[in-house]
């Protein structure tokens, strides 16, 4: 049997390695380099579709050695999660990435680019209004209209409106419809709205959406008053009311008073009618009035409407008018009454202290009553204005009636007409009548004494120490400025005091000294009142004076004051002319100094009546007065009655039983 050499045992030359192409192997490089299709390796595992806001699962399927696998959203590394919490429709593409070991060692491998079909959940909102074009003061119904998916519709979805940028209502509600109770022309703007879902949040928006508001011309204008009929009285509250049968939107208001350019008031408001009132209406407030309203197609006037006041009277002003600044007795006096105002007729009486002078009645303008004043016409007086809404009085106005002063009186104090040497006796003026200040003058003989002034009327007073010489006549005037008046004269008889028995001698030379030189003037004078017995005047002087003796306490008992001087009334009137001379007898008992002695002063005043009203202190002027004193030589101590009896037979005979004495007085009167 043959044995065959086995292989390698041969002796066959050894055959050379078989070389590869180089070609080869850049293929092999290309299928191993990275980026080549690895689809098989690496694959991204996602839903194809989903609805925006679900959650999404990544799943990148590799081999088991694969590591560091990350996902990617355009390009950009996501979260090592795998779930997309809310995917939303913006054509994301995904991928994901691991390291993976190779021939060369470990290298990066992608998988392919996934895009997920993202459905949308709701589409996005259109906002609707119904009406589409409201009239103004309607209301408006505005809804947000989209809808949800079938295989969604249990997701609950809320809405809100906006006006502009302002969101309308509540905001967010689930209702998709807002109603607007009422729109104006101002809510004529841009409308929108939102849609949510609350699960998943998902949130979307309308298109804005104009919305148009129709106005409606005011038309039927209409202008009320109150109280009704336009009757009021001044003082009371006017209201005017415009309103207006039609009309939409935001009207204008204004009030008028025909004659007058601006208007009273003006109300921009929402509303038919609007209402002004006018507080405390005056007499200017009457006349007619109306009303315009406006809502921007131009004002529309309403009818006129007469507005008539009744006005109470005003308070009265009582005037005065006189001739002379100040008025007199007998002068005529106008009184007028007016009230500025008042409805007429006014009904004006005159009150001189609230009694009633008389009354006018007057459709307009003042009232006047005149009058001749009397004294009794000084006082207070007033006057009312009366019309058919009350009654006004005015104010005071006082009234003083110059009264020209009365003859006065002159009167003594306590020490009577007959007085003591050495006391204060009190001279007492007083007219009844005259209006003050009055201005008393004092005289003694016509001579001044002095002068006191009774501002507030009434008399006064004059004091004077008495001295013998005071014995005699006294009087005085009264002036308040429209002219003097005397009084007629008080005759004072003044007795001395006792002296002693030296003097009382002395006295009785000098008077028989005095007596023979006084002779020759005596006979004289009983040859005079001879001629004269018819004067029952005279001889009842010479019964008087040469008849009685003194009393016991040296007092003539035959009173001056029972021969007291014929009364005189000055002439006020300086145009007058003076009345012609008068001799008026004056008599005067000196005090004796021996109880069987009486001396009798005899003197003849000469007097004229002169303007006293220009002259008052000077008063009657005296021309020289005669001066004869006779003395009684016989007394009669055993005569009960302390008299001498002597008859008008014996008259003469007992002028010439005594002899004349020489009187001092008589140089002191001079």
């Amino acid at each position: 049997m043959e044995n065959k050499p086995s292989f390698g045992e041969t002796d066959l030359p050894c055959p050379q390695p078989r070389q590869f192409p180089m070609f080869l192997w850049l293929l092999l490089l290309l299928i191993l380099a990275p980026g080549r299709d690895q689809s098989d390796k690496l694959i991204l595992q996602a839903p194809r579709s989903v609805f925006e806001g679900d959650e999404v699962f990544l799943r990148c399927q590799a081999r088991e050695d694969a590591k560091e696998i990350h996902f990617y959203r355009n390009e950009y590394q996501i979260q090592p999660n795998f779930t997309l919490k809310s995917v939303s429709r913006n054509d994301d593409k995904y991928h994901c990435s691991a390291l993976m070991r190779g021939f060369w060692g470990w290298k990066k491998e992608n998988s392919k680019h996934l895009t997920i079909q993202v459905q949308e959940l709701f589409p996005p909102p259109m906002l609707i209004a119904r009406p589409s074009s409201p009239t103004e003061g309607s209301p408006v119904t505005l809804k947000c209209e989209t809808w949800l998916p079938p295989q969604r519709s249990d997701i609950q979805l809320r809405f809100c409106f906006f006006r502009k940028d302002e969101a309308l209502g509540s905001g967010w509600n689930s209702s998709p419809e807002l109603e607007l109770p009422t729109v104006w022309s101002e809510d004529a703007e841009s409308y929108w709205c939102q849609a949510e879902a609350v699960t998943p949040r998902i949130r979307k928006r309308s298109l804005r959406s104009q919305l148009y508001v129709q106005r409606i011309p005011v038309s039927d204008v209409n202008l009320e008053i109150q109280p009704p009929e336009g009757q009021l009285t001044e003082g009371e509250n006017l209201l005017l009311i415009c309103s207006v049968a039609k009309g939409t939107g935001t009207v204008t208001f204004s009030w008028h008073r025909e004659g007058t350019v601006r208007s009273l008031g003006r109300k921009t408001q929402r509303s038919l009618s609007a209402e002004l009132q006018i507080l405390t209406v005056k007499k200017s407030d009457a006349g007619r009035y109306y009303c315009a309203a406006d809502n921007i197609h131009g004002p529309v006037l309403s009818k006129l409407v007469r507005v008539t006041l009744s006005i109470p009277v005003s308070r009265p002003v009582l005037t005065l008018t006189s001739p002379r600044t100040k008025a007199m007795v007998g002068d005529v006096v106008e009184l007028h009454c007016e009230s500025q105002s008042g409805s007429p007729p006014i009904l004006y009486r005159f009150y001189h202290e609230n009694v009633t002078l008389g009354s006018s009645s007057v459709p307009s303008g003042r009232a006047a009553f005149k009058f001749s004043l009397t004294a009794e016409h000084s006082g207070n007086y007033s006057c009312e204005a009366e019309n058919s809404l009350g009654v006004q009085r005015s104010d005071r106005v006082i009234l003083s009636v110059t009264v020209p002063v009365s003859h006065p009186v002159v009167t003594f104090g306590p020490a009577g007409a007959q007085a003591v040497v050495g006391d204060v006796l009190e001279l007492r003026c007083e007219a009844q009548r005259g209006s003050p200040p009055i201005l008393y003058w004092f005289y003694y003989k016509n001579v001044t004494l002095g002068s006191k002034e009774a501002p507030f009327g009434g008399g006064a007073s004059f004091n004077l120490t008495l001295m013998a010489e005071h014995s005699g006549n006294f009087s005085c005037g009264a002036d308040n400025g429209l002219g003097v008046q005397h009084s007629e004269m008080v005759i004072l008889s003044i007795i001395g005091p006792p002296s002693n028995k030296t003097t009382l001698i002395t006295e009785g030379v000098t008077s028989g000294l005095l007596s023979i030189l006084g002779l020759a003037a005596t006979a004289a004078l009983v040859h005079h009142f001879r001629t004269q017995r018819s004067s029952d005047h005279l001889s009842s002087m010479f019964l008087c004076c040469f008849s009685e003796r003194p009393s016991t306490t040296g007092t003539p008992s035959c009173s001056p004051r029972e021969f007291q001087e014929p009364s005189r009334t000055p002439n006020t009137n300086p145009q007058e002319p003076p009345d012609p001379v008068q001799l008026q007898p004056v008599y005067d008992n000196v005090n004796p100094r021996d109880s069987d002695l009486v001396y009798s002063e005899i003197w003849s005043t000469q007097h004229t009546k002169e303007n006293s009203a220009n002259s008052p202190r000077k008063h009657q002027e005296d021309k020289e007065p005669t001066v004869i004193y006779s003395d009684v030589k016989r007394a009669y101590p055993d005569d009960s009655a302390g008299q001498a009896s002597i008859g008008d037979s014996d008259l003469e005979d007992a002028a010439e039983n005594y002899e004349n004495v020489p009187s001092i007085l008589s140089a002191l009167d001079h």
